[in-house]
């Protein structure tokens, strides 16, 4: 029996699709270096990256940013003016450090890290993107990328993004994107490559 590939049609994400969105990411990221070292026992991985995901979702990015899915992945992008509004609070932090355990120290580090390889020009930032295994090769997260750019070329920004898997560079390079920097997090953690892509004139201009 041939297996029909799922739909990659785009729809906006909503609180609704909390669970299939985190089931999704979960798989996506389970071979992540970042998540392997937030999260390194492989029995249990897939589930605290399902809880992982449900409550950056469900707290931060269906609330302040532009959240997009298909049958088989999902995308969060936060816009300039959602970008203060999506820092975790009190309560998004205690959630977090309860599913990481032992590891939530390495977690703030590495968030604080990061965030001063942030650029200061207004620019869109892709915080999640992810496809589940099951479906790669089908064009879903490319979908979710093309509609995203699009969104910052109609604004005439710049977008940004870290990766800590270096076999997805060069799939963010074919969509226009240049690293800008390489950096290690603290603690003994995985490399992150810092990307940018410049806007480009909305199709049709």
């Amino acid at each position: 029996m041939t297996l029909m590939p799922m739909t990659n049609t785009l729809k906006m994400a909503t609180i609704d699709d909390a669970q299939p969105v985190s089931r999704t990411l979960a798989r996506a990221f389970d071979d992540d270096p970042m998540m392997r070292w937030f999260f390194p026992d492989d029995s249990s991985r897939e589930a605290q990256l399902g809880r992982y995901f449900t409550t950056l979702f469900t707290r931060q990015y269906a609330h302040h940013g532009v959240c997009e899915r298909t049958a088989s992945a999902a995308a969060f992008w936060v816009p300039p003016e959602g970008q203060a509004k999506a820092v975790p609070d009190a309560e998004t932090i205690q959630e977090l450090q309860n599913i990481l355990g032992d590891r939530a120290p390495l977690f703030r580090d590495a968030v604080e890290a990061a965030a001063t390889h942030t650029p200061e020009e207004i620019h869109w930032y892709l915080a999640v993107i992810g496809a589940d295994p099951a479906a790669r090769g089908q064009g879903h997260g490319a979908a979710l990328l093309r509609s995203g750019l699009a969104k910052a070329d109609t604004a005439g920004l710049p977008v940004y993004l870290e990766s800590s898997k270096p076999s997805n560079l060069p799939f963010y390079e074919h969509f226009g994107f240049t690293v800008r920097e390489e950096f290690r997090l603290p603690g003994g953690g995985p490399a992150l490559w810092a990307m940018r892509r410049e806007p480009r004139p909305p199709a049709g201009v």
